[in-house]
């Protein structure tokens, strides 16, 4: 039995590897360095937090403060079906300009389409002490009970009645009907595949339009909501506002 084994692995080692231990081409899956670039916008401008004041689409008045958000689970697709996953988390923080730019490595083929979780999954809340993007020391993370917030986003305004004229919007829960957990999928520009071959980098500009997040399946005023920062129906139509206001604008 020992022999017939030895035998099998050394002829699987013939057909994989060269002469010298390495692989060969043909059994290797050429991986192509890929970067997700975040720009979170204003009427199409980038976010300035504490300098600028925006007006959203009920005329009321802003400062940002904060913006901040999951992404994880990125998949690219092909004619609808999943090819590639990567199993990382990234954290979207505006404050932080590098955390802006997502770099991932995926083999080459042609894709129609991307997708990714707004939040951290169920498994991931529920795995104990966290470290990197997840962990609790990035402010992004409740109790063991409620899990990690999907979205911060915070701010001043005149239409606020909370102290200092704030705003807040915290936006957590992953399980059952109070989960705000949002899988979302980006065809590319002109419903054209991307080919990406060898080791080219290739930057894919994702475009978060922030103003958008007041009133896109519900109404968000400012005056009547200045906060949300707990689990429940209103983090999650918040969390079905903010799901939509992501597009592809640009790769190269």
């Amino acid at each position: 039995m020992k022999t017939i084994f030895y035998f099998l692995f050394a002829v699987s080692c013939w057909f994989t590897h060269n002469a010298d231990g390495q692989p060969k081409k043909s059994a290797v899956k050429k991986q192509v360095n890929l970067n997700l670039v975040f720009s979170n916008t204003i009427d199409e401008h980038p976010v300035v937090l504490f300098d600028s004041s925006y007006s959203n689409p009920f005329a009321e008045n802003f400062v940002l403060t904060k913006v901040k958000y999951y992404v994880s689970g990125i998949t690219l697709y092909k004619a609808g079906k999943a090819i590639s996953k990567s199993n990382q988390y990234f954290l979207i923080d505006q404050v932080n300009e590098k955390s802006l730019i997502v770099h991932l490595n995926f083999p080459e083929n042609n894709y129609d389409s991307i997708g990714f979780l707004l939040g951290v999954d169920s498994a991931r809340n529920c795995s104990g002490a966290q470290t990197g993007a997840l962990d609790p020391m990035n402010d992004m993370f409740w109790t063991w009970h409620s899990g990690y917030v999907m979205q911060k986003l915070e701010g001043t305004s005149t239409q606020s009645n909370l102290p200092n004229h704030k705003f807040e919007y915290h936006l957590g829960g992953y399980s059952g009907n109070n989960s705000v957990l949002n899988f979302i999928t980006i065809p590319f520009p002109g419903g054209q595949p991307l080919s990406i071959k060898k080791s080219t980098l290739i930057n894919i500009h994702i475009h978060a339009a922030i103003n958008q997040f007041w009133n896109a399946q519900s109404n968000i005023k400012i005056s009547e909501t200045p906060s949300c920062t707990t689990i429940g129906l209103l983090a999650k139509q918040m969390a079905n506002n903010f799901k939509t206001i992501f597009t592809i604008t640009e790769i190269k």
